[in-house]
């Protein structure tokens, strides 16, 4: 039994990673991938949480159609704690949903929403921060989001201004009122963002007890709280028969639209432990073993093979058959068994142009 017995870590796996494309499609998303190391990133994920919450403790919301591939990739973790959406509804319902399961499992159940497809290099100060957050929802009723401390200006993240420092917590971990939320601003605003010290990058990284979140939902969004509110008093077994219907009725929201921009009660404590949510192949090559000619070379399995020539600087994803380079710098090269994919590395983000093109001509086969 792990230090916090009512503690238990909800994995959001739903899908999607189109700027990864054409490793992360629909039937892969980037979740069930080695980009880097052995393991694939949910694997990586449930390893960190399992720092903080024992095996039986963590609860995986992912889309039915995933539903085996997290048992397969999870075995440590009870089937009965997958939770296969019938439809996607965004994050605000995959979070209550995953938070009653484990009110029903535990009516003290204090929940760390984790995503199964980010990165995190320093474990060590992912895992001191996460008690602070387990504290900080414990002591009152607060929703506890953790804020990454920004490393550059970027509008590719949301931003959470804080107001003043409540307290510290153990470990000296600030904790801190947040003031106001601002979705993906300008290059130079968050440049002046970044300047005032006192906003952070928005990562959807929740902490909060299931009764808090419950009332939360049945003050900000009460039709969710409505179609959802009877589901903790239900067994495991029924918990899941009950999910189609709920499904069916319920709003597709983001949790910072229908609760966090509207809390009163929530609060941030920072988060600086190398975090990335690993959004393009770019990302990939910042995060891969760099050989002598800083490439970065990486497969499904230990079949990698590259030569490369006069070449650096370069992204290789394989899937088992030689690539060789010959004068080729700062791209990204994706080998799959239906697709090859080729473009420079600082373009990376718009990959997911090429999938918004596939599904303008409705070549479903390649998405």
């Amino acid at each position: 039994m792990k230090t916090y017995p009512h503690a238990y870590a909800v994995i959001l796996a739903g899908g999607g990673g189109t700027r990864l494309w054409p490793k992360s499609r629909n039937k892969t998303p980037k979740q069930f991938l080695k980009l880097y190391g052995q393991k694939t990133m949910i694997q990586i994920a449930a390893e960190r949480v399992s720092k903080l919450v024992d095996a039986e403790h963590i609860i995986v919301v992912t889309n039915e159609k995933y539903a085996d591939e997290v048992k397969k990739q999870l075995p440590q973790v009870p089937a009965i704690n997958i939770l296969a959406e019938p439809e996607k509804k965004d994050t605000a319902l995959a979070m209550l949903v995953g938070s009653l399961f484990a009110k029903s499992l535990d009516p003290k159940a204090i929940i760390l929403n984790a995503a199964s497809d980010h990165t995190i290099i320093n474990e060590d100060e992912f895992v001191k921060v996460m008690e602070g957050t387990i504290q900080a929802a414990t002591e009152s009723e607060n929703l506890v989001t953790v804020g990454i401390l920004p490393t550059f200006p970027t509008s590719a993240f949301g931003y959470i201004k804080i107001d003043k420092k409540i307290k510290e917590l153990k470990n000296k971990v600030p904790l801190y009122k947040v003031d106001s939320f601002t979705e993906k601003p300008d290059a130079k605003t968050a440049q002046q963002f970044i300047a005032t010290g006192k906003y952070f990058w928005n990562a959807n990284m929740y902490v909060w007890t299931a009764e808090t979140l419950k009332k939360s939902f049945k003050k900000h969004m009460p039709s969710l709280y409505e179609c959802t509110k009877n589901l903790d008093t239900l067994s495991a077994e029924k918990f899941h028969q009950a999910l189609p219907a709920v499904y069916d009725g319920a709003d597709a929201i983001s949790i910072d639209y229908a609760i966090s921009e509207k809390a009163d009660n929530l609060v941030l404590i920072p988060g600086d432990f190398g975090w990335s949510d690993v959004g393009d192949w770019k990302v990939v090559y910042d995060l891969g073993d760099k050989d002598n000619e800083t490439n970065v070379v990486v497969g499904d399995d230990d079949k990698v093979m590259t030569i490369a020539i006069n070449s650096e600087g370069n992204l290789v994803h394989t899937n088992g058959r030689l690539v060789a380079l010959v004068g080729l710098k700062n791209m990204v090269v994706v080998d799959t068994d239906e697709i090859l994919m080729i473009c420079p590395k600082d373009q990376s983000q718009d990959v997911k142009k090429i999938v918004e093109k596939l599904k303008t001509e409705q070549r479903k086969e390649y998405l």
